[in-house]
């Protein structure tokens, strides 16, 4: 049984200035996959950024206290995977918020397990909070939108997003319900691959889930629409635009799993250990 001294418990006090309840912490863990890792928001040194460690900016630069923070996220995981290389690591780093995003790359596999998919989301959940800490996850956009095989997606996408609000019911997790807002579909917030979010994608996840955990500062304009409407192109120029990122993004992703090649095979974390958050 841990001891209550060794357990990260995030404070809460009132902001004497409006009088709303406010969340700091200590301790932030971000597990997950290539979302959680970063990838399409270059950091400038040949690696990546991404929302998750947008979000430790952010919650550090909001509090006196100062934060400590990790981030194990590995591309091309499986929610099974990062269940089982991910979690015992994050909880021995005793984190008091834990973020916890994965579950794309099985909605992407031949087949699809939900039941996985809904036990393994339920280990997670109930064993990080079981600890006391606060968790935090999001729910999918629909990328019919964004790409060519969205439709495909589409049904796969609710029965998943379902899951996570009804498990995140069951332990007391917090979402982040991305479905219900459109600004996180538009075309503009991703990378070339039409997968991932590119770095203005990223900052408004990252606000957004700021928004969502109370941070002091933090507030909804993340939800804003852009000014201009997306550029549609005509049906000829959509037809050519696909059939290019046919040929770049989805036939190598394609053979990759034909021959059973995972991405992320061999990579590691980039942050695996707690390291302080500097204030900017």
């Amino acid at each position: 049984m841990m001891t209550a001294e060794r357990i990260a418990v995030p404070s809460v006090h009132r902001n004497p200035a409006d009088g709303y309840w406010v969340r700091t912490f200590r301790r932030y863990v971000a597990i997950g996959d290539s979302s959680t890792e970063g990838l399409e928001d270059p950091d400038g040194e040949g690696g990546y950024r991404g929302w998750a460690d947008r979000l430790a900016v952010i919650i550090a630069n909001a509090q006196a206290e100062p934060l400590d923070y990790a981030n194990l996220g590995v591309r091309s995981l499986h929610l099974s995977e990062i269940r089982a290389t991910q979690l015992d690591a994050a909880m021995a780093m005793h984190p008091d918020l834990l973020s916890i995003f994965g579950g794309a790359n099985d909605l992407l596999s031949v087949t699809c397990d939900f039941a996985g998919i809904r036990a393994d989301l339920a280990a997670i959940f109930g064993e990080a909070r079981s600890r006391d800490s606060t968790v935090v996850t999001f729910t999918m956009p629909d990328p019919f939108s964004i790409n060519p095989f969205g439709r495909r997606l589409h049904g796969r996408m609710l029965h998943f997003n379902d899951i996570i609000r009804e498990e995140a019911e069951r332990y007391g997790v917090l979402v982040m319900d991305f479905q219900h807002y459109p600004i996180i579909q538009d075309s503009r917030l991703f990378s070339e691959d039409r997968l991932h979010g590119n770095e203005l994608g990223h900052k408004r996840v990252a606000a957004a889930m700021a928004w969502r955990l109370g941070i002091e500062g933090a507030e909804g304009s993340w939800a804003d629409p852009f000014p201009e409407a997306v550029p549609r192109l005509r049906t000829r120029e959509q037809l050519a635009a696909d059939v290019e990122w046919a040929r770049r993004y989805f036939a190598p992703w394609l053979g990759r799993g034909i021959r059973r090649v995972q991405q992320g095979s061999g990579l590691t974390a980039k942050r695996p250990v707690l390291t302080p958050v500097p204030k900017h």
